[in-house]
């Protein structure tokens, strides 16, 4: 777990989106919690099990696994919790003793589903783009919603938004890659929403 800002206040956690994605914008996601512990607000990026440099292979990844990861993450952070969703880490949080959820492109799981079948369908690597995933994972995706939270979307996205923000959908991208100015706009809305939820 990566840990920004103060020690003590409320915490916002984040959660990645799932496979390729989480590449492609964990150091994004690292770019706005360095903007939010600027404005005072503490932030931690946790590694899920199956993601990142867990020792969990991604072919025994479970939804429930993953949301039991977000919330010890949220448990061990201590604080009054607070989440920041990126894309398909919106499935994640429902469940999650949380203040209040925050998420920024949110992706459903219909959607997530959909983009795994492209992959394994087109895309060079095995499995899907290089994940082997069990039956079971890819069988709960339709049925996974995304809860009621504060959203951001891009300009150009025209599905319902608290908020549009201009910016690169660093998630299609080739290789990771960052866009400071689209962070500390998400930073700069996070922070003022914190507060708020803390008035």
């Amino acid at each position: 777990m990566l840990r920004f800002g103060p020690g003590s206040g409320p915490v916002v956690v984040v959660a990645l989106p799932l496979f390729e994605e989480a590449n492609r914008m964990r150091a994004f996601a690292v770019a706005i919690l360095r903007g939010l512990a600027d404005r005072g607000i503490a932030g931690v990026l946790p590694e899920l099990p199956g993601t990142g440099e867990s020792l969990i292979p991604s072919e025994r990844i479970a939804l429930s696994d993953l949301r039991a990861g977000l919330g010890a993450a949220a448990r061990t952070a201590g604080g009054r919790a607070y989440s920041m969703a990126l894309r398909s880490g919106a499935l994640l949080d429902g469940s999650v003793a949380l203040r209040r959820r925050w998420h920024f492109a949110p992706q459903t799981g219909e959607e997530l589903l959909r983009a795994l079948r492209r992959l394994h369908r087109h895309g060079d690597a095995p499995g899907y783009g290089g994940h082997r995933l069990p039956d079971t994972f890819l069988d709960e995706l339709p049925d996974c919603h995304v809860e009621p939270a504060r959203t951001l979307r891009l300009e150009d996205d025209t599905r319902p938004a608290d908020h549009r923000v201009p910016g690169r959908a660093l998630w299609r991208d080739a290789a990771p890659d960052n866009d400071l100015a689209l962070a500390a706009l998400l930073a700069a809305d996070l922070a003022a929403w914190v507060r708020a939820c803390e008035a």
